[in-house]
């Protein structure tokens, strides 16, 4: 399947989902790849609320935007390797069969995935502004990487038992 539709059908169940991405191997370049798209949409859904911010405070936009994308782009991908790594250390403590590569895949996986709210998220955040709905739709954006995370941390450890 495209990863559109494996998008969609995160919704609907993301073990299923992971449990696929897993069947069509290891390979690292997907897990990567994943991880870059989830972070240049995590940085892309930053620009109205910095475009926001810098007209408020009177800010330079494009310093605020250099600051993002170095975050996003060339920073978080390291802070994700090692919170994959984390992961997998507390299923191995949990004594499950998972593989680093799966615990890598989980967590990109469920970045990717959240990546349409993140994009609302960014337009609250840029046209409404702080406040109630920024939060919830927040809220609602953390609810679903937990559940896409924990989920296909489980698929991914359980694999080989199954």
């Amino acid at each position: 399947m495209g990863v559109s539709t494996n998008i969609v059908a995160t919704y609907k169940g993301p073990a299923r989902v992971v449990r696929g991405l897993l069947a069509m191997g290891p390979r690292e370049d997907r897990a990567l790849a994943y991880l870059m798209a989830a972070c240049v949409i995590t940085f892309i859904a930053q620009l109205p609320r910095l475009a926001r911010q810098a007209h408020i405070e009177g800010l330079e936009l494009n310093m605020l935007l250099g600051a993002s994308l170095m975050a996003w782009v060339f920073i978080a991908p390291l802070m994700l390797y090692i919170l994959a790594g984390l992961a997998r250390g507390v299923g191995m403590v949990l004594r499950g069969n998972g593989t680093g590569y799966g615990a890598r895949l989980a967590l990109f996986w469920a970045m990717l995935a959240t990546s349409p709210l993140l994009l609302l998220h960014g337009l609250v955040a840029g046209f409404i502004g702080p406040g109630l709905e920024l939060q919830i739709v927040g809220l609602i954006w953390f609810l679903c990487f937990a559940w896409f995370w924990i989920a296909g941390s489980i698929a991914q450890e359980r694999r080989n038992v199954e």
